[in-house]
Order: structure tokens, then sequence, then C-alpha cells
């Protein structure tokens, strides 16, 4: 485990234990603290968080408007053990009981639907909803309930979407800030009739962004109507549509990251991406009945990127386009039963058809000062291949009301895959391996266990077991480059234990606090093989840490909310052949290397996040909120060699509600203009440390205009 940096430990507890001496009430409540919190994502349904055996933090329309992110990190990281960096735009990687990783081990959920199909994870997919203009965010960490499948094992983020309105309303909201910072959020619908209503949220963002030509435009559209077929009849209908055009943004070394933190590599389209999202559902609930529910949800996706990606620049330069197509169902069946029983059953299905065509890149320009300014494709393709993939998956969940204290629940899922694979472009070559034409299956069976206590009116505890899984996803079956076999990749299995208790220790004090123990085996990581990646399956890894959340006030007018939690991320059984060849080693060395007890790289022992909220009682339009974040070291890279030391960094919100219909607002990030990266690692065939440089001090301003 990491030892060094005592500095940034010292801080978080220090931090922490000075919030539990303040007596304190939640923030976003009244002032009787509430034990409770609604949320949906367990059971598809609206749920009493004391009767789950989970923990769920959740950022509600009051809390998404007062943060006004212009990142999903800057709203989610508020959540206790949570963690979402900035890789420039939008672009992040997360870790929830997890290291920070590109990997599948996330499910994001649109309105309780996976934006993207099992197999096609991509670490940016946040980017692809609309955060900024959710009505709640719901983060449910470690694995799902047996209605989430593959993915969903360090966590769960859902987006729900604004319904439609009771009556006619607008709302415009301008923003500009640092960098050429420009957004607008409009947000508006009315009743279609006595029956049916809609909302219309528009998202459209631009920025030249801090580095250089590190330019980023997305446009999101959000239509939801809301109605009644008849009086036992409900149906919802989502067109969410979203176009993101981001530059690609380098890593630093370490002398440019320290002197030029505004320096980039990646200069017109080189690192570049093009992505288009869209997502249509329309899910029908049909209620004969109060104790039963059946509801089905038709669903289509289309998804398409062109894109150079930005970490292979260097070593392996290419141009890649992806598309594919969703075609599914959910569907659900509850039913309330004597005895304080209650079933869910449901079965889920989907069908996917992609394509992946990559070209090979012939020549980069690179000028003196290191910098990439355009690139020539030579018409070779690395690979050509369409992969379409089936999956149905059948569960079952039930809940059992015992007593007035105790609720059990138990589920069980059962998925299969199925992947047709070919390829279009012939057989390997010395720098591709591509695989022949085969059909790949996997199937799962996850079992998920649970139990609820109300100890008295104010505590609440929880213990819980989830088996989760995640498939191989298609670019790692099928996009080899050196990895020798990659189709036979197994999944990613994962058992989680966790135990929390919840509550309030007084009339102002509410707390939630959570301890998990999670053991993974056959997690799918990339190693260095001299300057080759490839993708293996790991051994074992384990994964355990603490989390807690507060939230208050420490007198009428002035609150706090505070999040924070303690890792580690451990190599149980990890070892393979490493090789390294001239210059980098001269003679050519071959050993073993064996990574058991090692830590797990980028993974920080401890995530921060404390804000002090101040509404003056001779200024009662205006709130005043000053944060602070701290996320702690980590290693860059499995050998444990080399550590970033992590960050701390302050930023300063204000929001001024000027009439019923006008509120004016301004934040100021990083107010300390700390210089700090947001993904720190061993450069990819050499020893150097690489840096992604994180926002510095910036300022933006907004008002939002409700008619």
């Amino acid at each position: 485990m990491n030892t060094n940096n005592n500095y940034h430990h010292f801080t978080s507890l220090t931090l922490m234990f000075c919030a539990l001496s303040f007596p304190v009430t939640t923030l976003y409540a009244d002032d009787s603290v509430a034990l409770n919190k609604v949320v949906v994502t367990a059971t598809r349904e609206v749920k009493n968080s004391n009767d789950l055996a989970a923990t769920v933090g959740v950022a509600d329309a009051q809390e998404i408007k007062t943060v006004s992110p212009a990142h999903p990190s800057e709203i989610l990281n508020r959540q206790a053990g949570v963690h979402i960096n900035n890789l420039g735009g939008e672009g992040h990687m997360t870790a929830i009981r997890q290291p920070i990783t590109t990997g599948g081990v996330y499910l994001y959920l649109e309105d309780g639907l996976p934006t993207r199909p099992t197999g096609f994870f991509n670490h940016n997919a946040l980017y692809e909803m609309n955060v900024a203009q959710a009505e709640r965010l719901e983060v449910t960490k470690g694995p799902g309930t047996a209605l989430y499948g593959s993915d969903a094992i360090g966590g769960i983020i859902n987006s729900i979407t604004k319904p439609a309105p009771e009556k006619a309303e607008l709302m415009i909201n301008p923003e500009v800030g640092t960098d050429s910072w420009k957004r607008l959020l409009i947000s508006g619908g009315q009743p279609i009739d006595e029956d049916t209503g809609y909302r219309l949220d528009l998202n459209i963002t631009d920025t030249k962004g801090f580095r250089d030509e590190a330019e980023y435009k997305r446009i999101s559209s959000t239509l939801r109507v809301d109605g009644y077929v008849n009086d036992d009849t409900s149906f919802k209908t989502i067109i969410s549509v979203t176009q993101v055009d981001q530059s690609g943004v380098s890593s630093l070394e370490t002398e440019d990251y320290k002197n030029e933190t505004t320096k980039n590599l990646f200069h017109g389209d080189v690192g570049a991406r093009e992505v288009t999202a869209i997502r249509l559902s329309t899910e029908f609930s049909y209620e004969p009945d109060n104790d039963s529910l059946i509801s089905i949800t038709p669903f289509y996706r289309h998804n398409k990127m062109k894109m150079m990606p930005s970490w292979m620049v260097t070593y392996d330069p290419n141009v890649r386009e992806y598309e594919f197509d969703s075609f599914g169902v959910q569907s659900k069946y509850r039913l309330n039963m004597p005895g304080g029983i209650q079933f869910i059953a449901g079965l889920d299905f989907d069908y996917t058809p992609s394509s992946y065509i990559e070209t090979d890149v012939e020549k980069l320009t690179l000028n003196g000062e290191g910098v990439y300014s355009e690139f020539k494709k030579n018409g070779e393709k690395n690979y050509d291949y369409d992969a379409d993939q089936q999956s149905i998956s059948p569960y079952v969940h039930s809940e059992w009301q015992v007593n007035d204290a105790l609720r059990l629940n138990a589920g069980l899922r059962y998925d299969y895959f199925k992947v047709n694979y070919e390829n279009k472009v012939g057989k390997t070559t010395s720098t591709s391996v591509r695989p022949d034409d085969q059909d790949i299956e996997f199937d799962q069976l996850s079992p998920k266990l649970g139990a609820t206590l109300q100890l008295n009116n104010k505590h609440n505890t929880y213990v819980n077991y989830h088996h989760a899984f995640r498939a191989p996803s298609v670019g790692q079956l099928f996009r080899a480059g050196q990895s020798i076999n990659s189709t036979e990749l197994d999944p990613v299995k994962a058992d989680s234990y966790e135990l929390g208790l919840r509550g309030r220790l007084s009339e102002s004090l509410s707390y939630d606090l959570t301890v998990y123990v999670m053991k993974v085996e056959d997690d799918i990581v990339n190693i260095y093989d001299g300057t080759d990646q490839k993708t293996v399956n790991a051994g074992e890894t384990e994964h355990k840490g603490i989390e807690l959340s507060l939230g208050g006030k420490i007198v009428d007018e002035l609150g706090f909310n505070l999040a924070f939690s303690y890792t580690e991320h451990e190599y149980d059984a990890f070892q393979y052949v490493y090789k390294c060849f001239p210059p980098t080693c001269t003679p050519t060395i071959k050993e073993t290397r064996d990574f058991a007890g090692f830590d797990v790289g980028k993974a920080p022992v401890t995530t921060g996040n404390l804000s002090f909220q101040y509404k003056p009682d001779y200024l009662p339009k205006a709130q005043l909120e000053l944060e602070y974040e701290q996320v702690g070291d980590y290693y860059t890279d499995e050998t444990n060699t080399d550590e970033y030391q992590g960050h701390d960094l302050v930023n300063f919100r204000l929001n001024y509600q000027y009439d019923a219909q006008t509120e004016f607002y301004a934040r100021v990030m990083n107010v300390g203009d700390v210089r700090y990266s947001t993904y720190t690692r061993i450069k990819v065939g050499s020893d150097n440390i690489e840096y992604r440089p994180g926002l510095p001090r910036s300022f933006y301003v907004g008002y939002r205009l409700n008619f």
C-alpha cells in the first residue's frame, strides 16, 4: 500500500474530523434531517433508499443548477468514492472502487437504459449524455442489482432526464468564461393536451480550451414526451442526440509540465475525434392495480465516431472509424404479494451490428518543438471488420419485508452473448494481428444477496454480496494489435462484499458510512512488452475501501457537504513475461515480472470533497459556496517505482436570485491557480512520466431567465 505523501492523507482526515465536530443538518433538505432519499436506479422504479442494501449517491436538480457543471467531474466528484478526471473537453476516465481506468467496469445509463451496449464501452461516454441539464444523477457504487449485467462492477451512473412540465415554461441560460468558453442551455416545454406533454433541452457548448489548439464543441438535445394512454397505461419517450467535435490534447513530459502547461503537442486534426450519438426509447408502463406493473421499453441507438487515438500518436498512429446500431427491448414485471414480498422478473434483449475500420498513418509532421501538426494516411487498412453482437438476459429480483425492521433481497441474472465476427481485410501482418472469422460466445450467472436492518428511528444498516462481470469489448477481442489469441480473453469476474451504516447521530447530523471489499479475477489489463502494448487477463486483484458522506448546516446561514474515501488496490496474483529491446535495453532482455503484492497503478489512495454553502440573512437572495477538492497520491504504473503526489484545489461559486424570473451566477475554478495533473502515467515504451495538466484558474459567469 502507498505510504508516501502523508500530508494529503492527514489533510483529508483532519477535514473529515473537523466536519464531524459540528452539529449539522443537510443543506438541501428542511431542518428535520431526513434519512431517506428517493432513488430509481436499483429497480427502475421509485424506491426509498433505506430499503436498498446498496450505497447510492444522488445529485438532485437543485444541486446540479447550483454547481452548473462545465464537466461531469464537477458534479459527480462531490459523491464519496467517486473520482472522474478531466482529459480535455468533456473527455474523462472514472475511478469508483477501481483505479483510474479506461476499462469497461462502469455502466452509464440514461433513465435506466444503458447508453451503449455491452462490448462497446467508451470511458468518455458521459460526454454522450447531457449531464448539465439532467433532472438528477444517481451513482450506485459497486455492482448493481440483478436488473443490470455486464460492466456494472465499479459502479453505475444514471442520468435522469427532466419530465414534461405541467404548464408552459422556458428557461434560457447563456454562460461565458475563460478561454473563450461559451455555453447556451435552453430548456422548455408545455402540455400538448390534458394527457400528454413534452420538454426539449438544448446544450450548445464551444471553447478554445486552455491548452494550445484544444478546441471543443458540442451540441446536445433531449426531447422527452410524457403521457397517458388511459388510466392504467403511461408512456415516456426520450430522443437524445449529441454531436461532439474535440481536438486532440496531448500529455506532457516533466519539463513541459513544470514550465509550459498550456503546450499541446497535437495541432490540427492530430488526435482529434468526432462523435455522433443518437438514442430513442419509449417506456410503456401498465399498472392494472396497485400491486402489479408491467413495463416494456423498446429502444434504438446509433453511434458513430471518427478519431485518431491520441494515446497512440507517438508509437502507432492510425485513424479509426467506429459505427454501431442497437435494436433492443427491456421488459419487467413487478408484483407485490402478501407478507411483504415483492417479486420482479424481466428479460433484456439487444442486437448490435457494428463496423470498425482502421487506416494506417504513413507520415506525421513534427516540428522542432516536438509538436505534431498534421498527418497523412497511406491508404492501407490495419483493420476492417464487422462484429454483430446479440445478447439476451433474463433476471429475477425479490424483496421481503420480514418485519418492521428487517428487509431481505435476492436476485439472479443470466447473461448470454454471441458475437459474429467477419474480417474484411485479409491475414495477419507484421504489425496487426487479425483474427480469423469466427463466432464467440460468453455466458454468465450473477447472484445478488442483501439485507437492510432498521436499528431504530435514527440508524439503518445494510450488508450485501454481489457477483458481477464484464465481457471483453469487441475492440479488445478483434483489434488485437500485437496481442496473440486476443479472442480467447475471458470475462472479468468480481465478488463484492459491502457493509454500510447510515442515519443521524442527532437531530442535526446525518451520515452515510460504507466499507467494502471486492475481489476481481481475470481483470483485462494492458501490459507493455518492449514498445508494444498488449491486452491480457491479469490474475487477481483486491480492492477495498471506506467511504463517508456527511451534509448539513453548521448554523442557519452556513451549511456543508463532505465526501471522503480511502482505498487500497492491490494485485493478489499477476505476472507476465517482459521483453525489452535495444536501444531501450542493451543487450536484449527477457524476464518474468511478478506483481503479486504490488499496488495497482493509477489508483488514488484518498479522494475528498468538502464544500461550504453560505446564505447570509442580510443578503437572502444570494448563496456563496467554497469547495475543496483533494486527490491523493498514486503510483504511475504497476512497477510501483514512481508516484504522482496528488493535489488540492479550491473552487468558489456565487448564485444570486434577482427575482422569480432571473438568476445570476459566477464561479471560479482552481482559485489558487495550482498546477496539477488529472492523469499521470509512465509513457508507453519508455521510463518517462507523462502528465495531463489540469485546468488553471478559470472564471465563468452566466444568468438564467425563466418565462
